[in-house]
């Protein structure tokens, strides 16, 4: 047998004592001095307003939303992956579970900074929740992502209590039920976000959250892929390399599910000149192609990664699964930016330079390359809430009892 990650090599890798110390302390001070650098970008980009980025009035979301969705993406995998088993009765992955499911609470965190910090004013944030629109999907995202991130801690916290003797294995699967649908649940109601604004033809289509949960599910559990080897790399977790396998063949299949709606959808939209030809073309050969065949790319070289066995050792999977979160971020970039690229009215009179980002080259010219590009202070930002992110995730690991019972290893 030559596959390096399989099932039948179960022997797990020997546990380093190297685990936390100095390593661990640099880690976490690095990660809250990004924090604060990221903080006084956003505290510039409130002084100086939003026209400090690269989003307009017919541009209006960008690198921060794209980063919303590819977190809300990325926080499925861990509660999927250790909700699944608890749900159904199942053999669970080697003790990961309450790292899986601390990873979706700093991702789920991460995303609602995103969504705060693409806010022009978020002083007046309190006027959503008194005058909230129930009839808006962007309301339905806030209270189910809420949702999302409360029931995630109480799953962590009834997991602890659970290791302890204090809660019965019925409460967990009944908690791992609830979270399991709500995990869905959230990534279709995002993708509602999308789909339901018919203005915007890319976004006007019912496979849109069929896009989301599959690229959540690929993302996500190609996150927790990385976490945990790097983690049984530390001394960390002594994570069994028969789970490394049946992970890795799992996001196989969820990728090649994703391309596979993906493919559906464009394959219809633009059949000898559908309805969608127009965002086909944009995507195969207009403004968005580079982003999209790379995507195609990183996706087609981590499922032959993954599917091949003397391809599958270690490095390997978790080399896999970098391609495979990149494949996943350009997409969500093709859905966030395809959104505008295709004008949707036809008003010459507004090519201000706070209409659109290229507004000197005319309406029309406006269209002819990338209609938004971020700007340096958007990446400022961004590396601050990737670093909060982090940073949450290591004070978890330095702090939270989320190593496996001897019970789970």
């Amino acid at each position: 047998m030559t596959e390096n990650v399989s099932a039948a090599s179960t022997a797990a890798e020997p546990k380093r004592e190297t685990w936390g110390g100095k390593g661990l302390n640099v880690a976490i001070i690095v990660a809250a001095v990004l924090t604060v650098a990221g903080i006084a970008c956003w505290a510039m980009q409130l002084s100086g307003g939003m026209v400090q980025t690269g989003m307009r009035n017919l541009d209006s979301w960008g690198l921060y939303i794209t980063n919303f969705m590819f977190f809300v993406g990325l926080s499925a995998g861990g509660l999927i992956i250790s909700s699944v088993p608890n749900a159904f009765g199942m053999k669970g992955f080697g003790g990961i579970s309450k790292v899986a499911i601390w990873t979706s609470v700093c991702c789920t965190c991460a995303a609602i900074g995103f969504v705060v910090v693409d806010l022009g004013g978020p002083a007046r944030l309190w006027e959503l929740f008194v005058y909230s629109n129930f009839s808006s999907p962007l309301m339905w995202d806030i209270l189910v992502l809420g949702t999302y991130l409360v029931l995630s801690v109480i799953y962590l916290w009834a997991y602890l209590r659970a290791e302890a003797g204090r809660m019965s294995h019925t409460a967990i699967r009944a908690i791992s039920v609830v979270a399991l649908i709500v995990a869905i649940l959230v990534h279709n109601v995002t993708a509602w976000i999308f789909s339901l604004a018919p203005a915007h033809e890319f976004w006007h289509t019912a496979l849109m959250g069929p896009w989301f949960v599959a690229s959540a599910l690929d993302c996500g559990t190609a996150l927790v892929l990385i976490v945990c080897l790097a983690l049984r790399r530390a001394g960390y977790l002594a994570l069994d390399q028969g789970h490394v396998a049946n992970l890795a063949k799992m996001l196989a299949v969820f990728v090649l599910v994703d391309l596979y709606f993906y493919a559906c959808d464009l394959l219809t939209s633009g059949y000898f000149g559908g309805e969608g030809a127009e965002v086909v073309a944009m995507l195969t050969s207009g403004a968005l192609s580079p982003v999209f065949w790379t995507q195609v790319a990183l996706m087609a070289v981590s499922v032959a990664i993954l599917v091949v066995p003397k391809l599958r050792t270690t490095p390997g999977v978790v080399v896999a699964s970098v391609l495979a979160i990149l494949g996943v971020f350009c997409k969500r970039l093709q859905i966030l930016v395809g959104g505008f690229q295709i004008p949707n009215l036809d008003m010459p009179g507004v090519t201000t330079q706070y209409a659109i980002t290229n507004w000197q080259a005319g309406f029309t010219g406006a269209y002819q390359g990338m209609v938004y590009a971020p700007q340096p202070i958007e990446f400022g930002v961004t590396l601050g809430v990737l670093a909060m992110c982090v940073l949450f995730l290591l004070l978890g690991l330095k702090y939270l009892p989320l190593k496996p019972a001897d019970s789970d290893e």
